[in-house]
């Protein structure tokens, strides 16, 4: 968690209203009312409905819960028919519409797309991720997204995805499995799992493989500057504007953490463009063949076809794609696998029926052969296996928030009133728990529910699975997200035991990346001898 306290953040509130009571004469009237109210507060904090407070809206009930923030909103959102008003301090800018109603989401996404956009206030929240891909609105975010799309969709690229994810199962992933299965150790297997995505994409976006999965298990500075950032920017929803600009100026907290974070990230990706660009000087333009694929990393492509993109693809432009690109790789496909591994570990019947499941694709000269990892053909149209992931993402999304801010006032599907001066918030840790959703058993981890009549893989329209967004904005790495998973879950399950350490908690932690605040400790045994 953070540095300082959110006692801290709630005292410098009090302190700075206290300086504007005093200053308009009436700084008795604000210790009465101020004491009236805290000890009114404190008992109706413990309800499970924000109190609305004078002077601090419903700030304290935020800090209060702040602990288990997503099962508070689930609640709130549960009890208030998906939709809920939640007020910001008086002298702040921070009134939020939360909901998880589709037809809300739906409107905001697609329907009425052009007067939702991510905003001036989004981009000043998530500074550290510059003019990149996620941050950008308008032409640039077209522009960007079209290019985006265009390597990503590239039969070369899928080529070298699929080569590299399966290179880092045999040679990164399988000897950590070993290692800790021989010696009875306990794993930390968000980690294991943040070193693979983080050297999987890395080896995709930038040409460059890290090597952080190995049994020495390195440290990794960049890695770490991610967590730190990410927790930075999750405050930075809940602190007041007045209220970080002194912490960074005092360079103290949060905000001295998102600094020093900052120029770890900036230092790193630095190197990997002058590593770039010095081995393009020397090599010159690699000539493209779709047999090959060499050379068809994300950051050559752009350095190559500077020209063609309509993009000025300096140092700050791959800078900024780069960590977008990094984030949506190493963060979101890492959460997931941990969810992902947790639930089935805890799951018999699930983990029992993706087994039975991976035997029958395996064929039968083969099958003498016990111990198998899982090419991409084998596991890409799996439905069993397929829905138990996006059952895991809809119950533990990797991003588990995002807001958006109207250009013009507007009138929800819901009847709820929005205006340029207030933040609209998807939940989608609570929606993926409604019962108005996704029925009676929404809190069950249940594979089946993605599984249709015939046996094929059952879509579920975005507006209700928002894990990989919606609309115009739908995620373009979707199928690079569960090409990945599938190469790591299949050769984890099919090969090994995998169970939680006696007493370990399993929660989630408090930030922009849904992970568990703990780790995700466990045992590994083999499946074969």
């Amino acid at each position: 968690m953070a540095s300082i306290s959110y006692f801290e953040i709630i005292l410098t509130l009090v302190f700075v209203a206290a300086k504007m009571a005093s200053k308009l004469g009436y700084t008795e009237i604000f210790l009465a009312v101020f004491f009236f109210f805290y000890f009114r507060g404190k008992k109706s904090l413990k309800k499970l409905l924000p109190w609305n407070l004078p002077v601090f809206g419903m700030l304290p009930y935020l800090f209060w819960h702040v602990d288990r923030i997503h099962e508070q909103c689930t609640y709130v959102l549960e009890k208030t028919g998906g939709t809920y008003h939640l007020k910001g301090p008086w002298f702040t800018n921070m009134d939020i519409l939360g909901t998880v109603d589709p037809a809300n989401v739906h409107y905001i996404m697609s329907a009425n797309f052009g007067n939702f956009p991510k905003g001036p206030e989004f981009k000043k929240i998530f500074e550290v991720l510059g003019d990149g891909i996620f941050n950008s609105d308008l032409e640039l975010w077209k522009i960007q997204r079209k290019l985006a799309r265009a390597l990503i969709n590239h039969q070369r690229f899928h080529k070298f995805l699929v080569k590299t994810s399966l290179n880092k199962v045999a040679k990164g992933l399988i000897p950590v499995l070993e290692m800790v299965s021989k010696n009875g150790s306990v794993v930390d297997m968000q980690d294991v799992f943040q070193r693979l995505t983080f050297d999987t994409t890395c080896k995709m976006v930038t040409g460059y493989d890290p090597g952080c999965l190995s049994i020495e298990f390195p440290d990794v500075p960049f890695s770490k500057a991610m967590d730190d950032a990410e927790e930075a920017i999750f405050m930075r929803h809940l602190v007041p504007e007045i209220i970080l600009k002194l912490l960074r100026w005092l360079d103290l907290g949060v905000e001295k953490k998102h600094r020093k974070a900052h120029e770890t990230l900036d230092n790193v990706i630095g190197k990997y463009i002058t590593m770039k660009r010095e081995e393009l000087a020397r090599k010159g333009k690699i000539i493209e063949d779709d047999n090959n694929e060499e050379g068809f990393d994300l950051l050559t492509s752009y350095i190559n076809d500077d020209e063609d993109t309509g993009l000025k693809c300096d140092d700050k432009f791959l800078r900024d794609t780069i960590l977008n690109l990094m984030i949506a790789g190493r963060d979101t496909t890492s959460s997931a696998l941990t969810w992902f591994l947790w639930l089935v570990s805890t799951h018999p019947i699930v983990e029992k029926n993706i087994r039975e499941e991976l035997k029958s694709v395996i064929p039968p000269e083969e099958e003498a052969e016990k111990f198998r990892v899982f090419n991409n053909e084998e596991v890409r149209v799996l439905p069993y296996l397929h829905g138990a992931l996006c059952d895991a993402l809809r119950l533990y999304p990797p991003v588990p928030f995002q807001h958006k801010e109207p250009l013009q006032p507007d009138i929800l599907p819901s009847g709820h009133r929005v205006d340029p001066s207030m933040k609209v918030m998807f939940s989608l840790y609570a929606m993926g728990r409604m019962k108005s959703v996704w029925g009676k058993d929404a809190r069950e981890f249940k594979p089946e529910r993605w599984i249709s009549e015939r046996g094929t893989i059952k879509y579920e329209p975005s507006y209700k699975f928002l894990a990989f967004n919606a609309g115009p904005r739908t995620c373009i790495g979707k199928e690079v997200a569960f090409t990945q998973m599938k190469a790591v879950a299949s050769a984890i399950i099919h090969n090994y035991n995998v169970r939680v350490v006696k007493d370990h908690p399993v929660i989630p932690n408090v930030s922009v990346i849904l992970y568990m605040k703990h780790g995700f400790k466990v045992r590994v045994s083999k499946r074969w001898a």
